[in-house]
């Protein structure tokens, strides 16, 4: 008994001890850095931004500045936290919130303000005496889109972003391709209900279900959705009156020839399964297009959105991740702010403008471009002809024009098309009961898939618009289905997503396609390409009746006639490869 109430007592002692040492270390830590957590920044046009500055103490010569530009205001322990991570390594600490958060008194509209405010932001920090003149920004998600609308506007104090699967208003997120999915419903709750995260909101998934399924069991009109949940989504409601990629979303990041003006090194990292995939990787499309001397890096492998922001994950919606596809991001990203603001070294992970890993070969590989991932295209005919329980894949041309047939009835709540989502990758089996399946011959030699694939659908309907879902697989040779990439689409926008061309009911239109999400695969001998398409139809997104009204007026009174379709067999795709 005495052995037992000695040690009782020691471990008493030791914890005591241990609780002291730790107390005096946190001391010791918290009197390491300045941290100003309530600094506010007045803007041009008189709002207030809130902010929280941190650096190293005993430091009196100026330093580069590391800034973070986000909406999710956090634990206050958990972004200090990063701002020592960011001092620790050499640099002074900055994050911003966004106009209406945190301290600031402004009303919150996510992504409308953030181009002028990150100038002043960034101006502000360039004259601060610990601010040596050069400023960085990291960060991913909506942090990656804020870097993209800092450079709207160049200032000269800016030197270099590195954007994490950056978000690009009206593109990706809320619609995509023009047609609005609903993830972005609840999240506009989350970051606009009050100056932090209502996360109550934001984790209440069955609430936004039952509203989903709601809607589209009603068929009322998709701009009712708050109405069934019981809450106004002023948000939402101002989102989907901009259906077109009008001036409203053009403003907030740059567009167009805005590009040109970029000139600092960029670094950019993604994913291959990146949900906003075709918003990050637009900016660098959009800046390798307008200057070709500014230089861009990317950094992309088999990641999700959030997956990216970690350096990846081992396990990927049920795909096992190959070994060297796992990063150290965070230490690349100090490496590049050394490389570029301290005239340190490259990161190593740098060998050319891209790079990327290829799924299958555990390896990564380099482009000097986008472009240049692949060096030719296999195209591929959506044929008429039947191949096994599918239709032929074939790539050639059919001489005689056919055309296969499909109705889609809206009014039936019962059947869903266009099972499109990556999740998991690979799969025993696929959905054949909407639209159509193709299927090739089995691959003679190992084929490199590299780059984003695009194509050309030929169709005649007897309505004025429609929403398209196209699916790219791999089938393996054992069998099962690996999901390569999707295409998710409006007819109507298909050929300016600024402005809406209905489609003449009864013609055969050609409808292009491009803004697939990219993927590097090394498929194998034996393997097979797999194509769906079908009419996007399910309660996840917008549900087009094709009447040409706005989408989001529309409601099952319009679904009395069923949307006729006519695939014709000269529809193609064109597949990048690397040979």
């Amino acid at each position: 008994m005495k052995l037992i109430l000695n040690f009782i007592f020691s471990l008493i002692v030791f914890n005591v001890a241990a609780q002291q040492t730790s107390i005096a270390k946190l001391q010791d830590v918290k009197s390491a850095y300045d941290i100003q957590d309530s600094v506010m920044i007045k803007t041009r046009d008189g709002a207030t931004i809130s902010a929280m500055v941190v650096r190293k103490k005993g430091i009196t010569t100026p330093k580069p500045v590391i800034l973070q530009y986000t909406i999710y205001v956090r634990d206050k322990g958990r972004d200090i936290k990063t701002l020592k991570e960011t001092a620790d390594n050499g640099y002074v600490g900055v994050i911003a919130y966004t106009r209406g958060k945190r301290f600031s008194p402004n009303e919150i509209f996510p992504y409308e303000n953030d181009a002028n405010d990150a100038y002043d932001v960034i101006d502000w920090i360039s004259k601060q005496e610990w601010c040596n003149g050069c400023v960085g920004m990291f960060g991913g998600s909506y942090n990656g889109f804020t870097q993209w609308a800092a450079c709207k506007k160049m200032h000269p104090a800016l030197k270099t972003i590195v954007p994490y699967v950056a978000n690009r208003p009206g593109m990706g997120l809320p619609m995509e391709n023009n047609i609005s999915v609903n993830p972005n419903y609840e999240w506009s709750f989350y970051v606009g209900n009050n100056k932090y995260l209502d996360t109550i909101a934001g984790n209440d998934r069955q609430r936004f279900r039952k509203m989903q399924n709601k809607w589209w069991e009603t068929g009322v009109a998709y701009k009712k959705m708050d109405s069934i949940d019981g809450s106004p989504n002023r948000l939402f409601q101002r989102w989907i009156s901009h259906p077109s990629f009008d001036e409203y979303w053009q403003k907030m990041v740059p567009y167009g020839k805005e590009f040109a003006q970029i000139n600092i090194p960029v670094l950019a990292f993604d994913g291959y399964y990146n949900d906003s995939q075709n918003s990050s990787l637009y900016y660098v499309r959009e800046l390798q297009k307008y200057n070709l001397q500014t230089p861009v890096y990317v950094v992309i492998g088999p990641y999700g959105h959030f997956g990216t922001q970690i350096g990846g994950e081992i396990n990927l919606y049920d795909y096992k991740v190959d070994s060297v596809a796992i990063i150290n991001i965070k230490k690349i990203t100090y490496q590049w702010f050394d490389y570029i603001l301290k005239n340190g070294t490259k990161p190593e992970v740098l060998k050319d403008k891209i790079n990327y890993e290829v799924m299958g070969a555990n390896e990564w590989r380099s482009a000097p471009s986008l472009d240049k991932m692949s060096n030719s295209f296999l195209k591929m005919y959506l044929t008429d002809n039947k191949s096994g329980n599918f239709y032929a894949l074939n790539n050639k041309k059919p001489i005689q024009s056919k055309y296969l047939y499909q109705e889609v009835d809206f009014a039936d709540r019962q059947t869903e098309n266009n099972d499109y989502y990556p999740d998991p990758i690979i799969r025993k089996e696929i959905d054949t009961r909407n639209g159509f399946v193709f299927i090739s011959e089995p691959l003679k030699e190992p084929m490199l898939i590299n780059g984003s694939f695009l194509g050309e659908i030929k169709a005649c309907i007897n309505k004025k618009d429609m929403d398209i879902g196209v699916t790219l697989y791999e089938v393996m040779p054992n069998g099962d289905y690996f999901h390569l990439s999707y295409f998710l689409g409006r007819a109507s926008y298909a050929k300016d997503i600024t402005k809406r061309n209905l489609l003449k009911p009864n013609e055969i239109e050609s409808i292009p396609f491009s803004n697939t999400h990219l993927v590097s695969k090394q498929l194998s001998k034996g393997s097979r390409l797999l194509v769906v398409i079908n009419v996007n139809k399910n309660p996840f997104s917008q549900l087009n009746y094709g009447t040409g009204k706005e989408v989001s007026d529309e409601t099952i009174e319009d679904a009395k006639e069923p949307l006729k379709v006519k695939w014709y067999n000269d529809s193609y795709v064109k597949i990048p490869v690397l040979k």
